[in-house]
């Protein structure tokens, strides 16, 4: 029944639809802090689509500006995406003081619960930049390429472990054995205990290197948060993985947002279509 009333969705919402324009509707699902907003783009006039989970960083949103254009860029070349915000951020319910890497991994795991089992989606892959880097590949990981077909990296933050393991969170300083309430960051935004204290242990590269399907990692080595060895190691973890090294691109790509978002579109189109 559930298929049958998101098939008809499907239709309603294609009505009127330019014949190039993706049929997108909005979705709620429940994640582990609460319900997280997202959005379906599927390709029009497509059946049958493989299917691109893309998620986000720390204390972003499905709505800056490189997400939009990587789902436009792979709806145009028949892919279908899925954006949503992770919890206390965006329009997700939660509070970003116990926003953690762990209940982060499981809202992905929620959402892809979700899309999985969508009318028409054949399969399913997954992108995250910086911290939802981290999140795709211990996502891909703990699914296998069975049920993630294929991966892409960018500038994934690593490094987030390292960092906080010292006492420090982008050039904010606390001490790592009595970690506080909080702390409070360069431009006031206010990261709880629960992140402090989680994300020094993560195994994650443990965790991310059981996947064997195709890799892409994207990092620049001008980024100035997240250290290009970082993608370096991420590349060297996996059997089957390709790194793209940029040179003049920051953190967020904002040199050339399309063009970056073109070598992940084409990383797909190769593995999916």
């Amino acid at each position: 029944m559930k298929k049958l009333l998101l098939s008809v969705l499907f239709t309603l919402l294609g009505i009127g639809c330019y014949a190039d324009e993706p049929i997108q509707y909005p979705f709620t699902v429940q994640g582990d802090h609460g319900k997280l907003a997202g959005i379906v783009s599927v390709p029009a006039n497509k059946k049958t689509y493989p299917l691109v989970m893309i998620l986000h960083g720390f204390n972003g949103s499905r709505k800056l500006p490189i997400f939009p254009e990587l789902s436009k860029q792979l709806n145009a070349r028949g892919i279908a995406t899925v954006l949503f915000d992770f919890n206390g951020q965006g329009e997700s319910e939660g509070s970003f003081l116990d926003m953690t890497i762990p209940n982060e991994l499981e809202d992905a795991r929620r959402v892809y619960e979700y899309v999985s089992q969508l009318p028409g989606v054949t399969s399913v892959s997954a992108t995250g930049h910086s911290q939802g880097g981290v999140i795709t590949a211990m996502l891909a990981g703990e699914l296998g390429k069975d049920k993630l077909k294929s991966i892409a990296l960018l500038a994934p933050a690593a490094e987030l472990k390292d960092d906080t393991a010292k006492g420090d969170l982008f050039g904010t300083q606390f001490d790592p054995t009595h970690i506080p309430e909080y702390i409070v960051l360069f431009n006031g935004l206010k990261v709880g205990r629960a992140f402090l204290a989680t994300t020094p242990h993560l195994p994650i590269y443990e965790t991310a290197a059981p996947y064997t399907g195709p890799v892409l990692i994207v990092h620049s080595v001008k980024d100035e948060l997240v250290p290009y060895e970082y993608g370096v190691r991420f590349h060297q973890l996996y059997q089957n993985s390709q790194l793209e090294t940029l040179y003049k691109f920051d953190h967020s790509f904002t040199q050339d947002v399309p063009a970056v978002c073109k070598i992940v579109t084409d990383f797909f189109a190769e593995q999916l279509l």
